[in-house]
């Protein structure tokens, strides 16, 4: 039957090739192990210690392939009092302190709409991936990267965590949620405008980062004598005194239109942008000229569409030769050009249902 494939999975695993291989098996957990010889890297998000019962584990595979970069990602790294815990990305934005800023003030704590620590987890192993190959040309040996849901959530914090460890722990105060607004910048938020042509309420964004952009916005706004009010003039005044800015600017935001304000604001390079939904974003010319789109061919769903990576290489660019597989696809395929088995092994196994 036609085998039914998820959105999720197809943005997830484009590139790759699949290799089914049942590692209960000592033929199967043998045939890993040679394909680990042979590789420069290994990445697995299993529970912490459950891969050394099959052999599997970093210093086994490391004690085979020395070159090898073994990289282990888990919710909670591989040590420390929540080691043993499978770790989600939904736990963890509330464990790790992102829900907690995250919402309107005095509102419900809330997740960002992706799954970011899932994916800034991948950016920073990636990153250490690539550290670790680069070392690797002068040390001769692998390393065993320890890449950890939590930790990467507590980095991601910022300049909210700085503000914390540098001041709130000593006056005793825990950044809290602000909506859109920047903790440390006014204006930097979320204002409504004039309506849409429909009567539907419009917004748009502000992130006036200086004190410079802060007086030409002041000048589109008609407003210049909020540049010049010594409670308004310098950035820090303004984060004393937002209570007192942000309902004028409020005020003042909703006497005009979006496109009005975005036209006006952008030829003063005031720093601001429209909020596009998703249909907004993939109709916008510049996601078509900046070719943020691709186009693959699927085996089981024919001509696809798929947001495209964004690394962009002079010369190499990223692959689209790969669509994203089928569960298996490419295990004969793999097994006969790493492994050099030929199809009566490959028949064998099959029966044996080790791959």
């Amino acid at each position: 039957g036609e085998q039914r494939v998820a959105a999720y999975f197809l943005c997830a695993n484009r590139g790759k090739r699949s290799v089914a291989i049942d590692i209960a098996s000592p033929q199967g957990i043998a045939q890993v192990q040679q394909l680990a010889a042979e590789a420069d890297v290994l990445i697995e998000n299993y529970k912490v210690g459950q891969l050394a019962k099959y052999g599997l584990d970093a210093v086994s595979l490391r004690a085979l392939n020395p070159r090898l970069i073994y990289c282990s990602i888990t919710g909670y790294g591989q040590q420390g009092p929540l080691a043993h815990k499978a770790g989600y990305d939904f736990a963890i934005q509330a464990e790790a302190g992102l829900m907690s800023i995250t919402g309107e003030k005095g509102g419900e704590p809330q997740k960002v709409g992706v799954a970011v620590t899932d994916i800034m987890t991948g950016v920073y192993a990636t990153t250490a991936i690539l550290a670790a190959l680069h070392e690797r040309h002068s040390t001769g040996r692998g390393r065993h990267i320890d890449a950890s849901l939590f930790d990467v959530q507590v980095a991601m914090l910022a300049n909210l965590g700085a503000n914390y460890l540098v001041a709130g722990q000593h006056d005793g105060k825990a950044p809290g949620r602000a909506g859109n607004a920047h903790a440390n910048i006014v204006p930097y938020q979320v204002f409504e405008v004039a309506p849409a042509d429909d009567g539907s309420k419009d917004h748009l964004i502000l992130a006036v980062g200086n004190d410079s952009q802060y007086i030409k916005f002041c000048k589109v706004a008609g407003r210049p004598d909020l540049s010049t009010d010594p409670r308004f003039a310098t950035n820090a005044n303004r984060v004393r005194h937002r209570a007192e800015l942000v309902p004028l600017f409020e005020a003042v935001l909703k006497s005009r239109r979006k496109a009005d304000w975005l036209n006006a604001l952008e030829a003063e390079k005031v720093p601001c942008g429209a909020i596009n939904n998703l249909a907004e974003v993939f109709a916008d010319p510049h996601i078509r000229s900046r070719e943020m789109v691709t186009h693959w061919e699927h085996p089981a769903r024919g001509t696809l569409e798929l947001t495209s990576s964004p690394m962009k290489l002079s010369a190499t660019p990223v692959r689209t030769d790969f669509p994203p597989p089928l569960l298996g696809q490419h295990t004969d395929e793999v097994l006969r050009e790493l492994l050099q088995l030929d199809t009566n092994s490959l028949d064998v196994m099959r029966k044996q249902r080790i791959i």
